[in-house]
């Protein structure tokens, strides 16, 4: 596994841990947010226990590349779904930014591990 997908690998995988266990035991903030666009509790209970097994499929993914691709590829749909979330209830870019930026290095996990690390 390269330097680049190593650190993508850290990076992703503190942030979907962090806010994954956010929404999995239903913070205040991740109620407030589910709230604001529209989504059951539940909901966002089940996005975070996805976004919990896709950091998990990551750590695995550097020890088995197929799983750690199958994670990021999850993981770039999990962003899709929320900037298109996002433009659903029409926040401000501003709003939208980091899943923009999660995507981004999603994207560019799943672009390394196809290409630099087969």
């Amino acid at each position: 596994m390269s330097i680049p997908t190593t650190a993508l690998t850290v990076v992703l995988t503190a942030e979907f841990t962090i806010f994954g266990i956010l929404k999995l035991t239903a913070a205040k903030q991740m109620r407030d947010r589910a709230a604001h666009v529209g989504m059951s509790v539940m909901t966002y209970r089940l996005i975070g226990a996805l976004e919990v097994v896709g950091a998990a499929g990551l750590v695995i993914g550097t020890v088995w590349s197929p799983v750690g691709l199958a994670a990021g590829i999850g993981l770039v749909l999990l962003m899709v779904g929320a900037i298109t979330t996002h433009l659903r209830v029409h926040d401000k870019l501003v709003e939208a930014v980091p899943a923009i930026m999660t995507l981004v290095l999603a994207i560019s996990y799943v672009a390394l591990v196809l290409t630099v690390d087969r």
